[in-house]
């Protein structure tokens, strides 16, 4: 029988859900590799063909190193909470949970249909109470934990309590808010129960404070600046405005310099460690104070105290605790109009847009400290709340937005140098000699900043500082679904429920909008009160909450005591292999580490690092099709479409047309008609009886009609097809067109190794013979080319070897198990299906191939023992023959001259000279 990839890939899938082949334990004789796909968000659309790609380099690897003999854990689960359901729960009065579950369903099905060696034993979804239950807990973590910096790491908040009590504040070094107090240890113990949380709450590692945001109110919604393009909601494009609401942070910059010097320790593509080394922005430089009239000190921090002599005016961000109170009556219209025009721009916008040049004078001075002259004080939206201190000192002569900015509203530009140089990233040491200072003319940089600092520290204007761009991560959301935060309220101070209280179940509500006077959505629930007086917290947590520690509930997901158990976790340690996107840089995989940092330093897991080898895949863009409709006179559109290469010929405009009722650029003209009803009487303009497309590679989207499912390709060619065509289509980290044209090569390919098995007659025909040396090496070659491929994650070019392999054999019309046997192993984690269905027919009933054993490569076989000689005559080729390498140059002479096909060129006669170059070629001169 042919090639019958539906009935063999149904047959192994049900096989192997029913016998749960890649069910692993957590305990082998095996060594342990963990092998982990950022998990999806289950949308309504499914999955298009570009959402496999990753997922298919995965299983490849994961199916190879079950082969190399490891204890392989490959599992999947849902990322199931998000703002797509819940918008969709607006619209229809549909609860999340129902369209969630809907969507999982179709995706489970689409992602089965593949054939992944998941272990789906140990499915997670994020939204299941079971699982964000713990969620829940390492949050409550967080709350009683603070950063100890003596000890770098964080504690127990306990011990932070014992210390007060025992000593007070002093000798506390912490990551803390600016305004702790110090205290005795008998103050302290005087504190009522209300100031002693609040003072903690200042230490604590999730902890309420008032922040800037990104609010949304259509959606009702802070939103995290990547949900944010160009001042709108990424999903609606409703505006966004900048406000300052209570929220939930954690504490990330605790960790800013660990997570910074763990970049050094994995294996993370460069751009992406970049990403996250720039997203931190470690700056080294220095708090300076400038005094305003209202004996307030500004305080500002700057990489480059030497250049304060240049300082000619200070700029506040809009969002500054001290505009209002700075601002003078007469400049009171237009601070505030500028305000509410910053609101309306996200801090990415702010911080890329470098030539917009925007402020408004506050109308009060502060006092340079070292010059004593006054200084006015500005606001601009180039200067960041959240940023240093939200001030700078403006030196535009040393800095080009402060450059641009005193330009722009003629403000002093005072030189700083002999050699001046207003380039932002200026090399301090080729800045020439410093002018217009009293203290440093004539220093260089390096004698200047350290005599600076201790000349300010000595006047208490200024000191040395470490600061880092990266702010605390807002922890909260005003939407439903999403993860309770199980923390209640007494006197307005947030308390933690206790742990045997888990999971804070997520509450029902009418509907799924805030309520009339502005609270969350769950404000809306009924009677939900803990211990039925005390309100609970209405934000739910944000997504990255249940996707930063999801690795660690794969390796014990019926755990009912724990997250993850001590011996599960001191198997399976780290994710060996991660495989996902990049636009998950300065988001999930950055959360994720500073979850598993504290979650290290509180001795629940070993590692520091939580992925050792990260892969991001590039993304698979869609290959647009269009047809050509001709314009009348006036410009608008007839029902007479022109095909490509006629369309010159007319006046037309081009439109997407579905690439799926298109074929090599063909379109298929029945299938157009019967697509809308304005198409059915629609006339064709065609070259050589056919309707040629245009095409162009865009973005994959319905809105260009270039989806393409997996599902659709699965029916025409098969799941092993599609896997083989994915990575086919080039590097894995590179992004690249989908072109469905050049698929039919690749199940061919698959047809012709299915063939090799089988005779004329479809018969199954296997030789039991000895293999031939030609046999061995295009085996071995083929082996040995796969290992070093899947070792460097090449898989497009083992496909390539594949199919030269296949041709190889064919040609040879080899039959024999004993290369065949070992052809299925090495191409079984590409095509699984086709090659589990052939080692059963091999006679290999005893187990699956996914356990075989990978075959050893024999360099013996690819050494060289002949060769096919091009024998020219009178220099010109006319034949090839192949000979034994071990032949001398005399016997190689006579072998050749007495070949039939050389006689006939020979005639008779005896050659002139016979030129043999050994193992190169032969040369008749007649």
């Amino acid at each position: 029988m042919d090639y019958q990839f539906k009935e063999i890939e149904r047959k192994w899938q049900k096989f192997w859900a029913a016998n749960q082949t890649y069910k692993v334990n957590n305990t082998s004789e095996k060594p342990k590799y963990y092998v982990l796909d950022m998990f999806p968000y289950p949308s309504g659309a499914g999955l298009h063909v570009g959402h496999p790609l990753g997922y298919i380099a995965s299983d490849i690897y994961a199916r190879y190193k079950r082969l190399k003999g490891f204890n392989v854990l490959h599992p999947m689960g849902f990322d199931s909470f998000g703002l797509p359901a819940e918008q969709y729960a607006i619209q229809t009065g549909q609860h999340p949970a129902i369209t969630t579950e809907e969507n999982i369903n179709r995706y489970r099905v689409q992602l089965d249909k593949i054939g992944f060696s998941f272990d789906w034993s140990r499915e997670v979804r994020t939204s299941d109470p079971d699982y964000y239950h713990w969620s829940q807990w390492i949050f409550m973590q967080l709350f009683n934990a603070w950063y100890n910096l003596a000890s770098d790491k964080a504690e127990p908040i306990d011990q932070l309590i014992q210390h007060f009590e025992e000593k007070g504040s002093v000798g506390i070094y912490a990551v803390s808010d600016e305004d702790i107090r110090e205290f005795s240890p008998e103050e302290w113990n005087d504190f009522t129960e209300e100031e002693k949380q609040r003072e903690l709450l200042k230490y604590r590692l999730a902890y309420l404070r008032e922040s800037s945001v990104n609010w949304c109110a259509a959606l009702g919604t802070v939103l995290a600046n990547d949900e944010v393009i160009g001042g709108l909601s990424e999903r609606g494009g409703y505006p966004v405005e900048q406000k300052k609401m209570m929220q939930w942070s954690m504490r990330i910059v605790a960790y800013a310099e660990r997570l910074l010097q763990g970049l050094e320790t994995i294996d993370w593509p460069d751009p992406l460690v970049e990403m996250q080394r720039n997203w931190i922005g470690k700056s080294i430089g220095a708090l300076v104070n400038f005094t305003t009239e209202a004996n307030k000190d500004i305080e500002v921090f700057t990489t480059r105290v030497d250049t304060i002599y240049g300082v000619s005016f200070i700029v506040l961000a809009p969002e500054h605790e001290w505009v209002s109170e700075l601002t003078q009556v007469e400049q009171k219209a237009a601070i505030e109009s500028y305000i509410e025009k910053t609101k309306k721009k996200s801090e990415l916008e702010r911080m890329a847009d470098t030539k917009a040049v925007s402020g408004a004078f506050t109308g009060s001075y502060a006092t340079h400290p070292l010059t004593g002259e006054s200084i006015p004080i500005w606001i601009a939206d180039y200067v960041l709340a959240g940023y240093g201190t939200g001030a700078v000192m403006a030196v535009p002569s040393g800095d080009q937005r402060d450059y641009l900015f005193a330009k722009h509203f003629d403000l002093p530009i005072i030189p700083i140098h002999d050699q001046q140089n207003i380039e932002q990233e200026a090399d301090p040491s080729k800045d020439g000699k410093y002018i217009n200072s009293d203290l440093i003319n004539g220093m260089t940089y390096s004698e200047a900043v350290p005599f600076l600092l201790e000349k300010l520290e000595e006047m208490h204007k200024g000191k040395g500082k470490v600061n880092y761009r990266m702010r605390d991560a807002i922890f909260g959301r005003q939407r439903y679904w999403g993860e309770p935060v199980p923390v209640y309220f007494k006197n307005g101070l947030p308390y933690l429920m206790k742990e045997s209280e888990l999971p804070l179940i997520l509450p029902e509500v009418d509907q799924y909008l805030p309520t009339e006077s502005g609270e969350p959505p769950l404000g809306r629930a009924k009677n939900w009160k803990y211990q039925d007086q005390y309100d609970y917290e209405l934000s739910t947590m944000p997504g990255w909450a249940g996707s930063s520690w999801y690795w660690y509930r794969y390796m014990d997901v019926q755990n009912k005591e724990q997250f993850v158990s001590k011996s599960a976790v001191n198997y399976w340690h780290a994710v060996d292999l991660y495989i996902g996107g990049s636009e998950h840089a300065t988001g999930h995989l950055l959360y994720s580490r500073f979850w598993n940092k504290f979650l290290k330093d509180l001795g629940y897991v070993p590692e520091e690092e939580p992925f050792k080898k990260l892969i991001n895949q590039g993304m698979i863009q869609g290959r647009s099709n269009f047809i050509y409709r001709v314009l009348d006179e006036e410009g608008k559109g007839t029902n007479t479409f022109v095909s490509y290469g006629l369309k010159d010929n007319y006046k037309t405009n081009a439109l997407h047309v579905d690439v799926n009722i298109v074929i090599n650029d063909i379109l298929n003209i029945e299938k157009f008609k019967a697509s809308r009803p304005e198409y059915k009487d629609a006339e064709f303009i065609l070259e050589n009886g056919k309707y040629h497309c245009g095409h162009e590679v865009e973005k994959m989207s319905k809105s260009k009609f270039n989806v393409v499912s997996p599902d659709d390709i699965i029916e025409a060619y098969g799941a092993d097809t599609l896997r083989m065509y994915e990575m086919f289509l080039g590097p894995l980290e590179q992004s690249k067109p989908w072109n469905t044209n050049g698929i039919e090569g690749v199940f061919k390919f698959l047809r012709k190794f299915w063939k090799l098995f089988h005779d004329a007659d479809f018969n199954f025909n296997i030789s039991e013979d000895k293999a031939t040396p030609a046999e061995l090496k295009a085996l071995h070659k083929i082996i040995k080319k796969v290992q070093e491929d899947i070792d460097r994650f090449s898989f497009n070019t083992s496909v390539s070897a594949f199919m030269i392999c296949i041709n190889e054999l064919t040609d040879l019309k080899c039959n024999k198990r004993e290369i065949l046997q070992d052809l299925c192993i090495v191409l079984s984690p590409y095509a699984p299906h086709i090659t589990e269905d052939l080692w059963e027919k091999l006679g290999n009933q005893a187990g699956t191939i996914s356990y075989a054993t990978y075959p050893i490569f024999n360099p013996q076989h690819l050494v060289e023992s002949e060769f096919v000689y091009p024998i020219s005559v009178n220099g010109k080729v006319r034949m090839k023959i192949q000979l034994s390498l071990d032949m001398e140059v005399s016997e190689v002479e006579e072998e050749v001259l007495k070949n039939k096909d050389v006689q006939k060129y020979l005639d008779g006669k005896s050659p002139k000279k016979v030129i043999v170059v050994k193992g190169r070629i032969v040369n008749i001169v007649l």
